[in-house]
């Protein structure tokens, strides 16, 4: 008999292969990990609502249709979380937010259902930054969720429980949103991760936005396999959600052990290796070095834009979101963070012109400007962030978001794929990533990519919450 963690311990392909061949059930390995999620989660803070009666429902549905021979694939029976800005039927959906504190949605968002439909079942709601808007998930009206390996610094944000929960292995898989770095940031913090998909490969139906031109949703898990999984999953047009095009939605897995031999890695020099923590430098220096010894070339590159598209990047972003919450401003101002309601007012600074001009860069850029300036590359590498995961306290003095989405920003502008892997821990025990990008479209390069440098690293260990 497998004892309770060690089957939260399992990644999900493992998980999965595990029910699938009904050594492990559904019922099982969902009790394990609500009893989990019991015990450590009140250190960690990383859920707003658990769903212990519907999850528990779920899993002995999972178990009945498994039995009948009705297999759904992968998912099937395997526990996930939400981040809570995901709409989901007859639970509620707070956006971290005040208002939305009793709101609760007739329909679930398009990737819920998704995932619903592929037989995952959902363990619940997860804490984030208020509205999205911030990247320590230091949440005013929920509590700050906690990093696990240093439960007095943030995990990162906004999709800062689902970095949290992944990495404490809460979940097998959960579901965030990247717009500056929503995503990868938790998981660069948190040392999971972090898929930010392709903008348009991936329904934004049924997600309370931040900026409708920036937002991605895509998955955090413990593997880059693990994601490649999941995105597949809640991948594919939507005609609920203009942004989704029609592209194919092939197994991601095909062609991902590929390895590290004949990989053409871009280190673009300037900008991502300035400024740098010094244990970030050497955690990513070393992740690439690594990366050279099993086989990749490394090729000293250039980005030239990149100061155009961060300088874009902002008017969007501030522009967008107020005009989101324009309706509940300034006449519902109290129900609002004063950091949040701080940066919802630079959206009102920003001037038609200076929208429009931003937005042509973003189209430039989505056009093939950027993918262009991968020539001669499969992926370019730099690090996540420019910082490990700072302390609370720090970031209540002084507001690091700026610098945490430094260098992930630039492409969620771009709308380029991109994903952060765990490439260390600094002497203080705080996680590093490496971001890779790729081309529009291109998530098989980029995950192969990512898994080359997963199987040179080895195993991530499990934050010591123990």
């Amino acid at each position: 008999m497998t004892a309770p963690d060690d089957i939260c311990l399992l990644t999900l392909e493992q998980v999965g292969a595990e029910i699938s061949a009904r050594r492990l059930s559904p019922i099982d390995v969902t009790e394990a990990m609500l009893a989990r999620i019991e015990r450590l989660d009140p250190r960690l803070n990383s859920f707003i609502t658990v769903t212990a009666d519907q999850a528990t429902a779920a899993a002995h549905d999972a178990e009945r249709e498994i039995a009948a021979g009705r297999y759904r694939g992968a998912l099937h029976g395997v526990p996930v979380a939400i981040k809570d800005l995901f709409a989901t039927r007859g639970i509620r959906t707070t956006a971290g937010s005040k208002i939305l504190d009793a709101h609760v949605p007739e329909d679930d968002a398009t990737a819920v259902s998704k995932l619903r439909d592929a037989g995952a079942i959902s363990l619940g709601k997860l804490g984030m930054h208020e509205w999205a808007y911030g990247t320590t998930s230091d949440n005013q009206w929920y509590g700050p969720v906690r990093n696990p390996w240093n439960t007095d610094h943030v995990p990162g944000g906004s999709s800062g429980g689902s970095g949290a929960a992944t990495a404490a292995c809460l979940a097998y898989a959960t579901l965030g949103t990247d717009t500056g770095g929503s995503i990868r940031v938790p998981a660069a913090a948190c040392g999971c991760v972090g898929l930010m998909p392709t903008y348009g490969r991936a329904s934004l139906h049924g997600v309370v936005p931040l900026s409708w031109s920036l937002d991605h949703p895509g998955p955090l898990t413990r593997t880059v396999r693990d994601a490649a999984i999941v995105l597949r999953t809640i991948s594919g047009a939507d005609p609920r959600d203009q942004a989704t095009e029609h592209q194919p939605v092939p197994d991601w897995l095909d062609g991902i052990e590929r390895g590290a031999a004949g990989l053409r890695v871009g280190v673009p020099e300037e900008f991502f290796w300035d400024d740098l923590d010094p244990d970030v430098a050497f955690a990513a220096r070393k992740a690439l070095a690594d990366l050279e010894a099993a086989g990749a070339a490394l090729i000293e590159s250039s980005f030239p834009h990149t100061a155009r598209y961060a300088a874009a990047f902002a008017p969007v972003m501030f522009a967008e979101a107020a005009a989101y919450h324009a309706p509940n401003l300034p006449s519902r101002r109290d129900e609002y963070s004063v950091q949040v309601g701080r940066i919802l007012d630079l959206g009102h600074r920003v001037s038609g012109i200076q929208y429009v001009e931003a937005m042509r860069v973003l189209h430039q850029a989505r056009r093939g400007e950027a993918d262009d300036l991968l020539e001669g590359c499969d992926v370019l590498a730099t690090p996540t962030m420019p910082i490990a995961a700072p302390s609370i306290v720090a970031s209540r003095e002084r507001d690091p978001g700026a610098r945490m989405a430094a260098f992930t920003s630039i492409f969620d502008l771009t709308g380029q794929p991109a994903i952060s892997v765990p490439c260390g821990l600094t002497p203080a025990g705080l996680p590093v990533g490496l971001m890779l990008v790729a081309r529009r479209w291109d998530e098989s390069g980029l995950l192969r990519a990512a898994r080359a440098y997963e199987q040179v690293r080895g195993p991530f260990a499990a934050p010591p919450l123990d």
